[in-house]
């Protein structure tokens, strides 16, 4: 009965932790649909919603507070995966069509993979290598094959912006293993202390511009209270109590699943280059995964 139970609870978290990656899925969306927001803006507005989001629930949950008391560490590596992509990805959507930036940013599964494989008792096998290969040939079928942009120099800072904020949230999401004992509660403190840095930055870097629109404004409400949100803790508590390996392969459907509704919502045009990087960086990230799918006995 007590390993049934324990089997019942690993499946709701990981259901729970598959609610994550649907949200993920709606970042590039919502964000393209959330107007001229400048990025720091951007990430101050919809942090301090996520921030809030789960400081709402404190007062009725005794203790939730006192998981804010961290290690310096914690909070600096919560900060700068959460600060660090953030500021990043919202950049490179602002720079670079959201299609393109989203699918090249979804490279961090593929990263985390490769990443994960020279951890103790890990190592690198030649799956990972050729997941790794199909998720950079899919990038560079979908930036080449957009034949009247190419290589256009106004969005090469764009593209960059993605690539490098891939590498921060798989950093920060290998990293972060090493401190599986620290409370989902924290995750609030790091939404907060990151919609204040953005503010700051915002307002030495950039001139403020508002949502021109109520539907623009309801974007940067969803993006606050979704993916830049409820997915955070439900991703920490999917990861620390369901099965990892399942979350981790169930998360290269996120490029394809970001992709479609861009395309269903008109944000991007659906091009056989698209659909075929899409499918190369989702192939790739499937064979990485390998051993999470196909575990050995």
């Amino acid at each position: 009965m007590a390993a049934e139970g324990q089997r019942s609870t690993g499946t709701a978290a990981t259901l729970v932790g598959f609610s994550a990656i649907l949200l993920w899925s709606l970042l590039a969306l919502l964000t393209a649909a959330s107007g001229r927001v400048p990025p720091f803006q951007l990430a101050a507005m919809t942090f301090a919603i996520g921030g809030a989001l789960g400081a709402a629930t404190w007062p009725f949950r005794k203790g939730a507070l006192s998981a804010l008391r961290q290690p310096p560490e914690v909070w600096a590596l919560g900060i700068f995966g959460l600060f660090g992509y953030h500021a990043l990805y919202f950049f490179a959507l602002r720079l670079a069509p959201p299609a393109e930036s989203g699918l090249i940013n979804y490279l961090w599964p593929l990263l985390i993979v490769l990443f994960s494989a020279f951890l103790p008792g890990e190592r690198l096998r030649w799956y990972h290598v050729a997941g790794a290969l199909l998720g950079l040939v899919g990038t560079v079928i979908l930036i080449a094959g957009r034949a009247e942009l190419g290589f256009a120099p106004e969005f090469i800072p764009g593209y960059c912006a993605a690539f490098v904020a891939a590498f921060v949230w798989a950093i920060y999401s290998v990293l972060s293993r090493r401190f599986s004992a620290v409370p989902t509660d924290a995750v609030t403190g790091f939404c907060l202390v990151t919609a204040l840095l953005g503010a700051i930055f915002h307002l030495v870097l950039e001139e403020t511009v508002w949502p021109a629109s109520p539907l623009e404004w309801l974007a940067v409400l969803g993006l606050g209270l979704g993916p830049v949100g409820a997915a955070f803790y439900a991703w920490d508590f999917g990861v620390k109590r369901g099965e990892i390996r399942v979350l981790g392969a169930a998360s290269y459907a996120a490029p394809v699943l970001s992709t479609i509704f861009l395309v269903l919502a008109g944000f991007a045009e659906p091009r056989l280059t698209l659909a075929l990087a899409a499918a190369l960086i989702a192939a790739g990230g499937l064979l990485a995964a390998k051993d999470m799918i196909f575990p050995s006995r």
